[in-house]
């Protein structure tokens, strides 16, 4: 899909990296729908070649593989769960790309430490209602580090909407639907920052 090689959880590579690595604890255990989301628009709005780009709660890493691989992206792949990084290290070995690995979890994210990404992306990540707070936050902290684009996917539940409702009021970004019907239905919502 979108140039990359995804591997589905049945197939025998997945199933002995489960074994290895033991069950993700956030949520980091599968494709999630909203990638496809994520990499049509960046497919139709790009990023700068050799952006240096941050995957929030990257799971199994597809959105900045995405961006390594299209892009050439410069890809730190965050997470609080380091036993998705095995996925994210497979998906980019079998893609051909790097990406370095960051275990941290939002709220330990620094404005310092953002001053180093060009790109801050994040997909399925507002699921509970306390994740929208330290988004929001991260969010901020990405935009007063010079950050040039944070972009949000999620499939559109409450938590994100109403990130996404603060973030227009409070930080003048952006929230729009989005859908694509290629490789699979998927459809949500986007929050974008910083354009």
């Amino acid at each position: 899909m979108f140039g990359l090689l995804v591997r589905k959880n049945a197939h025998p590579d997945m199933r002995k990296l489960r074994r290895e690595a033991g069950d993700a604890s956030l949520h980091g255990n599968k494709f999630w729908k909203s990638s496809c989301l994520t990499m049509d628009y960046l497919e139709k709005h790009p990023l700068k070649k050799g952006a240096r780009v941050l995957d929030l709660g990257c799971g199994w890493g597809l959105g900045g593989i995405f961006c390594a691989k299209a892009f050439d992206a410069k890809v730190t792949s965050l997470d609080a769960d380091p036993s998705v990084f095995p996925f994210a290290n497979y998906h980019a070995a079998l893609n051909g790309v790097e990406i370095t690995t960051w275990q941290c979890r939002y709220e330990k994210v620094t404005q310092a430490a953002l001053t180093e990404f060009d790109a801050v992306i994040g997909t399925d990540i507002c699921f509970w209602d306390q994740l929208e707070a330290p988004l929001f936050n991260l969010t901020r902290r990405a935009l007063r580090a010079g950050v040039g684009r944070v972009m949000l996917v999620d499939p559109g539940r409450s938590p994100f909407r109403s990130l996404g409702e603060q973030a227009v009021e409070k930080l003048d970004a952006q929230y729009f639907e989005w859908q694509t019907s290629q490789p699979m239905k998927a459809s949500g919502c986007i929050m974008l920052a910083g354009e």
